[in-house]
């Protein structure tokens, strides 16, 4: 007789073979019954963990985004790393291009139509737009408003660009000469 599995491991599992088809295939390929199978459980056990096919993106999501937002956290709060301002935009348009293919998921999802992922990818948006303009306000004088939102429509338009190999811009020179222009910028750092 196989061990009981527990439920938070199965809610893992199903999770983890989505992030793993979405690799291959677009969301609407996916289908329910393929990620049961491979998770070798009943569809009726995947329906127990997600009501339907959103409810999984949402919880992909989600995860990818709160992984994203602990990373830029940890990041910024280490006293140890130069977070100025040039660093920041730097960090955020790095991380934003490596986990670009996930977030496309997203945005193909709400803009194809599905308004309920549409409407939690833009609170998601908003609250980390307000985290960088916070962390921002820290460094420059600035706008921080303004450059939070600049700096995420940037790197959108830069993964776009990424992801269909468009040759003539090369990401990483493109980043690296984003913090080059930032740094001979006379940014006024913020009185204590």
């Amino acid at each position: 007789m196989a061990a009981p599995r527990k439920q938070d491991n199965i809610r893992e599992s199903i999770i983890n073979t989505c992030e793993q088809l979405l690799k291959e295939k677009s969301f609407s390929e996916i289908s329910l019954g393929e990620i049961s199978q491979i998770c070798g459980i009943s569809k009726g056990t995947l329906y127990y963990h997600f009501n339907n096919k959103d409810d999984l993106l949402f919880a992909i999501m989600d995860r990818y985004l709160d992984q994203q937002w602990q990373d830029f956290l940890n990041w910024t709060n280490d006293e140890s790393k130069d977070t100025s301002l040039h660093r920041l935009i730097k960090y955020v348009l790095e991380r934003d291009i490596k986990t670009a293919p996930m977030r496309f998921h997203f945005f193909f999802e709400a803009i194809s139509g599905n308004e309920i992922i549409r409407e939690k990818l833009l609170e998601r948006y908003t609250k980390f737009a307000q985290l960088i303009a916070s962390k921002i306000s820290l460094k420059s004088n600035l706008d921080p408003d303004y450059l939070a939102w600049m700096l995420l429509i940037l790197s959108d338009g830069m993964m776009m660009h990424d992801m269909m190999k468009n040759p003539m811009v090369n990401t990483d020179q493109f980043i690296e000469m984003t913090e080059n222009y930032l740094k001979k910028l006379p940014i006024q750092k913020k009185e204590s």
